[in-house]
């Protein structure tokens, strides 16, 4: 008890020392500390989306002007400006679309990737599912052999599938496209799948099984609609893949109506050096709205297909 008098005068005497200027400094820190908290979100987060939008909206933006300006403001940047449009024009989609063949340039690529986007589900699905389920010998190094099957470059591939294109008689076909894009879609999709195929319970199978049920009424009644989401990732995928495709479209497509718009934009659109760049554009701009519309119908699907795949 005689230590009391003495602790308050301590007590008293510490906060005397305390000065104003220092009483200031700690008013002040919860402002530091929250400036500082935003210097931080900005230089680590905003900064570096900022920077990956532009970098990665920017050729879009370029392309979507391009295809939208006429040629006088093309070629003319002292007198405008090469970021914006003065006078919109639809001369250049106008030429692209009753000038040349590109709504029949578009017209295959859709038709070759739609049907080799399913040629490759279909074979891929079967894959999958007898490599993750039916549970033979030397199953996992089968499923490791056709994905590494996918990393073969296609550089290297065109060659023999080429030599049997001409075999079959399908050079210069559709069918040619059709038949080569599942040799590159079909190991993704098929590593893809079997990723997707562990998230489903096992369970579910043996019971039905139980039930008397065959494995092609298992796949079609219970796997699959349960595989949505991973087919429709798979299908992105294909889908994607096929509408951008390049060497094969080049090397088995000779005539003009039957080309690719990656092909034929490139090859029709360009006579010598001399580049229409307005028409370039334009069909770069149509030819990539139809993956884009396809990307926001199913992105949601696609998110959590490849977040079951990876997870296994």
């Amino acid at each position: 008890m005689t230590d009391a008098p003495g602790a308050v005068a301590r007590t008293t005497d510490t906060v005397a020392a305390v000065t104003p200027e220092a009483q200031a400094k700690a008013s002040l820190a919860p402002e530091m500390m929250s400036w500082d908290s935003r210097a931080r979100r900005v230089v680590t987060l905003y900064l570096p989306l900022a920077c990956f939008v532009v970098i990665l909206l920017f050729p879009f933006y370029w392309m979507t002007i391009t295809a939208f300006k006429p040629n006088a403001e093309m070629y003319d940047y002292k007198n405008y400006n090469p970021f914006w449009i003065s006078s919109p024009t639809l001369d250049h989609i106008y030429h692209l679309l009753f000038a040349t063949s590109y709504p029949r340039w578009l017209w295959t690529t859709m038709l070759v990737a739609i049907a080799s986007t399913f040629l490759s589900l279909f074979c891929s699905v079967l894959a999958a599912y007898a490599i993750q389920r039916l549970r033979f010998r030397g199953s996992q190094y089968v499923g490791l052999a056709i994905y590494l099957a996918y990393l073969v470059p296609p550089s290297i591939l065109f060659i023999p599938l080429a030599i049997m294109v001409f075999q079959f008689g399908l050079f210069d076909t559709p069918f040619a496209l059709i038949l080569t894009y599942p040799t590159f879609l079909i190991p993704f999709c098929t590593w893809l799948l079997i990723g997707y195929f562990k998230s489903i319970p096992y369970e579910l199978e043996e019971c039905a099984l139980i039930d008397g049920a065959t494995r092609l009424q298992i796949l079609t009644q219970i796997t699959l609609p349960l595989a949505v989401p991973g087919l429709i990732s798979a299908g992105i995928f294909s889908f994607t893949l096929s509408w951008n495709e390049f060497i094969y479209a080049l090397a088995f497509i000779q005539s003009s109506e039957n080309k690719t718009v990656p092909v034929a934009i490139l090859t029709e659109l360009v006579s010598g050096d001399v580049y229409q760049w307005g028409a370039l554009m334009a069909g770069s701009l149509l030819g990539s709205l139809p993956v884009a519309i396809f990307y926001s119908f199913f992105v949601d699907y696609y998110v959590s297909s490849l977040t079951g795949a990876v997870k296994e």
